[in-house]
């Protein structure tokens, strides 16, 4: 029986107007997304999305306005049988940004790739002038970047 796979992703631009990417080794793939994830039955967005960047980055953030929502039809990429609703939001940080980051895509310490079929997770700040579609991996992520680039 097919479903709906909810994901809520945060744009979050530093002082230096660059953009928080997370690199992903996941299921197999390498993948650059956006920091976020999946609606847990319960919570709403805004409540997710903070959850997520907690979880992901130890960041405290404040969501911002609403950017985008998928408006059309997305197979997931893990599940052939989900369709994908991505909701997209502006985020801030309550606090200074402490996080590792990588300049590299998919700069994975030894230690998170000695596992072929494990995950692992990496951040990294892509400059403005730098950002493109194609430094995405997931087609609604590329809709958005899209969207930014046109109205920013």
């Amino acid at each position: 029986m097919p479903l709906f796979n909810v994901r809520v992703y945060g744009i979050l631009f530093d002082e230096n107007k660059r953009l928080l990417v997370s690199d992903e080794f996941i299921r197999g793939a390498y993948i650059t997304k956006l920091p976020g994830g999946g609606l847990e039955f319960g919570e709403g967005t805004r409540d997710c999305l903070k959850r997520e960047f907690m979880e992901e980055t130890g960041l405290d953030v404040t969501i911002g306005d609403h950017i985008y929502t998928t408006d059309f039809f997305q197979i997931s990429a893990f599940n052939q049988k989900d369709q994908i609703i991505s909701i997209y939001y502006f985020v801030h940080p309550n606090h200074p940004v402490q996080l590792p980051t990588k300049t590299t895509a998919f700069d994975f310490a030894p230690e998170q790739i000695s596992n072929p079929h494990g995950e692992s997770e990496v951040f990294r700040w892509i400059s403005w002038d730098d950002l493109h579609t194609d430094c995405m991996t997931l087609p609604i992520d590329k809709v958005v970047i899209q969207l930014l680039k046109e109205q920013l």
